[in-house]
């Protein structure tokens, strides 16, 4: 376990846009469930988010993530009927310690 595993006090479940072939020369692209991340919910801060809204993101929260997990930009981590499009996944100076993800709310869809 990561030396911050005991901050990671929930769960997200990490979803993927996977593409197979269409079998005519084509692609379909679907959403599936790549396994379950512990995870830490926060807001960022105020300065965090005037930086992301400067370089054109919208960020709405920040994950810190267990170093293993496999999660990647494009990713969407998913609690409940809460989905967190995933932005960037950062690790920190100290390599082997966490991954943060910055990620943008969006409400799903019925």
């Amino acid at each position: 376990m990561s030396r911050v595993g005991h901050l990671l006090n929930s769960s997200a479940e990490v979803w993927r846009q996977l593409r197979s072939d269409d079998g005519m020369g084509g692609w379909n692209l679907d959403w599936a469930s790549v396994g379950v991340a512990r995870a830490r919910f926060s807001q960022p801060s105020a300065a965090e988010r005037v930086i992301a809204a400067q370089n054109g993101a919208d960020l709405s929260h920040v994950v810190h993530l267990a170093d293993t997990a496999d999660v990647r930009r494009g990713d969407e981590l998913r609690r409940g009927t809460k989905i967190f499009e995933v932005i960037a996944v950062y690790e920190p100076s100290m390599p082997g310690t966490y991954l943060r993800a910055d990620c943008k709310f969006r409400q799903a869809e019925v």
